[in-house]
């Protein structure tokens, strides 16, 4: 009787275990629903799009520069637009795209406050994530949830809307970064390599 209480238990556990290792975590969830709609969402921000190729994105941005909505970015490698009033202080968001097959694949953003220093905890970094949380909100509606990186070093917000995923998280002690990824082209790449 013993030998079969002890093999039972060990069956249950096993069978506990290995349903645990197979459930869906609520990230995986709700990459699958909003994938399964089917529904495009190619907008970014400021005219800028997932379809874009490097022609219309370079002369998006080369109008917008002209027109001093855009300046150069950080060594000229990015493309900086100014946050005068859209954070709870002043601050920029500075970006440049990924293309595969000359389309704007992924969009990684990197937020500061201008006047960010060390010893200013009203311009943490905890600050301006709660500020660029509230900010994409507003510029795609609905709410992030927070979920833990794959190594499991840092939390990340995360939000999924059709094929748009959009996640943020702390890069360093003074930015905020967003990375805009088509779950679709990833999902291409990824069955291609």
């Amino acid at each position: 009787m013993k030998n079969l209480l002890k093999t039972a238990v060990a069956f249950l556990l096993i069978v506990l275990a290995a349903s645990a290792c197979t459930q869906k975590s609520e990230y995986d969830k709700l990459v699958e629903k909003e994938l399964a709609t089917n529904i495009r969402q190619d907008s970014l921000f400021l005219g800028i799009r997932f379809d874009m190729n490097r022609k219309d994105f370079y002369a998006h941005c080369w109008e917008l520069n002209k027109n001093g909505v855009f300046t150069q970015g950080v060594g000229n490698m990015s493309i900086q637009y100014n946050l005068d009033d859209e954070l709870k202080f002043p601050g920029s968001m500075q970006f440049y795209p990924t293309f595969t097959d000359s389309a704007i694949f992924e969009m990684p953003v990197d937020f500061q406050y201008t006047e960010w220093a060390l010893w200013n905890d009203e311009m943490s970094n905890d600050v301006l994530l709660a500020d660029v949380r509230a900010l994409f909100e507003k510029w795609y509606g609905g709410k992030f949830i927070e979920v833990e990186s794959n190594d499991g070093t840092m939390r990340i917000l995360v939000k999924v809307d059709g094929n748009r995923r959009i996640r943020l998280f702390k890069k360093n002690v003074s930015t905020i970064r967003a990375v805009i990824t088509d779950l679709t082209l990833l999902n291409e790449i990824k069955e291609n390599s």
